[in-house]
């Protein structure tokens, strides 16, 4: 076999194997939904800046709400089914005024509630895990 068909074979196993590798890696670097949405709701949570909102409607899954940035205003909704543990039992007490924190260079990019903040006007008790583990933090026994 001349080289130049070595060449070309070595090149066609080259390139399989390293389909194969990104195939089988692939996967493994790809995030679910769930926490490509909690990045999104810490990252707002971290860097963004804090409105008034007014919730029009809330179910077990959505949160609807309205707000203004800059005279532009705003209506849309958050998913909430990740985080039923950090709100009341009935969807519709959490009808009314609010905060909203949005993200200045995308104020379309906005959450009214995460798993480190909550802009609610109604207390809200932590999940039964967090409420433990703040009293263990509290008492020394972390």
């Amino acid at each position: 076999m001349s080289s130049g068909w070595q060449l070309v074979l070595l090149s066609i196993v080259a390139l399989a194997i390293i389909a194969i590798g990104v195939k089988l890696l692939l996967p493994l670097v790809r995030k679910n939904p769930e926490k490509r949405e909690r990045k999104r709701r810490l990252l707002v949570n971290r860097q963004g800046r804090l409105g008034d909102a007014m919730i029009t409607e809330a179910s077990d899954s959505t949160i609807y709400y309205v707000y203004s940035v800059r005279g532009v205003q705003y209506e849309t909704s958050q998913d909430i089914t990740w985080l039923r543990d950090y709100l009341p039992a009935e969807p519709a007490k959490l009808i009314g005024q609010a905060h909203v924190k949005y993200l200045v260079n995308s104020p379309t990019n906005s959450i009214l509630v995460c798993e480190e903040w909550n802009g609610l006007r109604i207390p809200v008790k932590p999940p039964a895990s967090e409420a433990a583990r703040s009293t263990s933090t509290r008492h020394g026994l972390n």
